[in-house]
């Protein structure tokens, strides 16, 4: 299974604390079946260069691997990726391939909580129509209270791919909805989202039980298959 939104890169950004934290979160995706994460540390344009972003990325992730090298224990594959703030026009931005997950065309972009404007409904299925670059919405749900009838939909005619955390599956209030948006093949990627042990810890077994008691083991199967053309 595939873990396709995580803060688990110790020091950088608002995620883990301490490499120890970071392994520690890694024991638990391990345990709860996820085979592979993706390490995708909030980037925001507004704070620095992707060179910057991309060189502290590097250095938290080489604390990381120096001590998961240093253990007999399996953990799961690392891909490096970035959680990606929009703002208008940054689409245009030249070094964005740099951003993208690993050695995939993926870029999971976080889009802001509230009502988005025509221009960026355009911007982004624009891009989408056009670019090499496979646009991924971090964490869907949070957006669609704020969004006018049908935009989301917009975005999937484009081509734009959705990512739900965990959370949106094992939460009484969200669970009947996600279980619809999986249903309709409007979820293509899932996350746990974890930033930490206490707060916000890896639940991602939890999402998957509560699909597997609505549908089927092969059903979740089938989900998980179905993303290897995009990422393998």
């Amino acid at each position: 299974m595939f873990d396709f939104h995580s803060h688990i890169l110790p020091e950088l950004d608002d995620g883990a604390k301490s490499v120890e934290e970071s392994i520690a979160m890694l024991k638990m995706l391990k345990a709860q079946g996820v085979n592979t994460v993706a390490l995708t540390s909030h980037y925001l344009a507004v704070d620095e260069s992707p060179e910057r972003f991309l060189e502290r990325r590097q250095e938290s992730y080489q604390k990381l691997i120096n001590e998961t090298d240093k253990s007999s224990e399996d953990f799961p594959k690392l891909m490096l990726g970035a959680e990606v703030f929009y703002y208008p026009g940054i689409l245009k931005m030249e070094e964005l391939s740099t951003l993208t997950l690993g050695d995939t065309n993926l870029l999971l972009l976080e889009m802001p909580m509230a009502k988005w404007s025509e221009y960026a409904i355009r911007e982004i299925t624009e891009f989408s129509n056009f670019s090499d670059i496979q646009l991924v919405l971090a964490h869907v749900e949070r957006y669609i209270k704020y969004q006018s009838k049908g935009t989301i939909e917009r975005m999937l005619d484009s081509g734009v791919l959705m990512q739900s955390n965990a959370s949106f599956f094992f939460s009484k209030k969200t669970k009947r909805k996600a279980l619809k948006m999986f249903d309709n093949g409007y979820i293509h990627f899932l996350g746990s989202d974890c930033h930490n042990l206490e707060h916000r810890p890896p639940r991602f077994d939890e999402a998957i039980a509560v699909i597997k008691d609505k549908f089927t083991s092969e059903a979740v199967d089938t989900f998980f298959s179905d993303q290897k053309e995009y990422y393998l």
